[in-house]
């Protein structure tokens, strides 16, 4: 297993390059200068100059490139054109809200995605079966954009159970240790807080489960529809045993390891896909403020949070394929 771990960690430095050169050229290569940009346009040409010298823009690209691969390595992401502050502490100050909003969408789309998915495969061919797959596809097939804005219409504006935006009301105070607002007010007991806290981010974590759902459920019913076909199943049912026993102890867990797997994929990509429903939401997460970076040609913090995305994503798909082994005892790594 170790070395496994290792080999895998040793093939995913070649990734990290091809991301660090891949977002400098394209973040370089964009029209538009960042400093004429941070200055204004009536900046004087001394202080457009002295600008660029401290940004180091007066070098060559492939100089650039590698003064800044030399700061990643040293784990210095650089600071911010517009407010001078570190990348670090910017991208520390927003990550616990997208990952609050990922974790929260993953919860809703796994639980409910699963379940309708073993109900679906359980009960081939019947009305949930056939209901469930179109509402599946439905939702697979919506935009992020529309569904935000309905339910904002439909459960905020017109109803007015949820908030319409923010992570918690400018009314309360929080005593902030982790910046994770449902843990912070678990560990300050601030009830009140925690319960808005979670109105908030009830429609935020909907929209953005939409489509990972629809994904879970249909790939835990044809998943299950194979297993379900197995020998080694029909033996467990010819000894008398329940379906419900046989399903859940002898298929559903041989069936999740391509669930597994596209849970694992979505949460990557919901780590910095979030950006329309962070839009959308006014949430203070990183998709929103990689989408403030980009309007005003930041480059430091564009680069500094693909590349920390990048990371997680890595991450998060070698924690998966060390799941299989737990799932399924046959698999070895050696």
């Amino acid at each position: 297993m170790g070395w496994y771990v290792g080999r895998r960690l040793i093939e995913i430095l070649p990734v990290f390059f091809g991301v660090i050169l891949i977002v400098f050229a394209i973040s370089h290569l964009t029209p538009g200068d960042p400093v004429l940009i941070a200055l204004g346009e009536h900046a004087t040409p001394a202080a457009v100059d002295k600008l660029r010298a401290q940004l180091q823009l007066n070098d060559p690209l492939p100089v650039q490139f590698v003064k800044y691969l030399g700061r990643v390595l040293r784990g210095d992401l650089g600071r911010s054109i517009q407010n001078s502050e570190q990348v670090t502490v910017l991208l520390a100050k927003r990550f616990p809200a997208t990952i609050e909003l990922t974790l929260g969408a993953m919860l809703i789309a796994s639980v409910i995605g699963v379940l309708t998915g073993v109900v679906a495969a359980t009960r081939q061919n019947s009305w949930f079966d056939g209901m469930s797959m179109f509402v599946a596809l439905f939702g697979f097939s919506m935009p992020i954009f529309w569904l935000g804005i309905m339910l904002i219409l439909l459960f905020a504006w017109y109803l007015g159970w949820f908030p319409i935006s923010g992570r918690l009301d400018y009314t309360l105070e929080l005593s902030r240790v982790t910046n994770l607002y449902l843990l912070d007010a678990l560990i300050s007991g601030n009830w009140q807080a925690l319960g808005n806290a979670l109105r908030h981010l009830v429609l935020p974590a909907v929209t953005l489960s939409s489509v990972p759902l629809a994904i879970i459920a249909r790939m835990t019913r044809s998943s299950l529809l194979e297993v379900l076909r197995q020998d080694y199943v029909r033996t467990a049912r010819a000894k008398g045993l329940a379906e419900q026993r046989v399903v859940s102890r002898h298929a559903l867990k041989n069936a999740f390891i391509p669930v597994v797997t596209v849970i694992g994929l979505n949460v990557g990509s919901l780590l910095g896909g979030a950006i329309l429903t962070e839009t959308i939401f006014a949430w203070p997460g990183v998709g929103r403020l990689v989408v403030d970076s980009i309007f005003a040609r930041d480059y430091p913090i564009v680069q500094g949070a693909v590349l920390v995305i990048a990371i997680l994503f890595v991450l998060i798909n070698l924690l998966v394929d060390l799941s299989y082994a737990y799932l399924d005892p046959r698999i070895r790594y050696g």
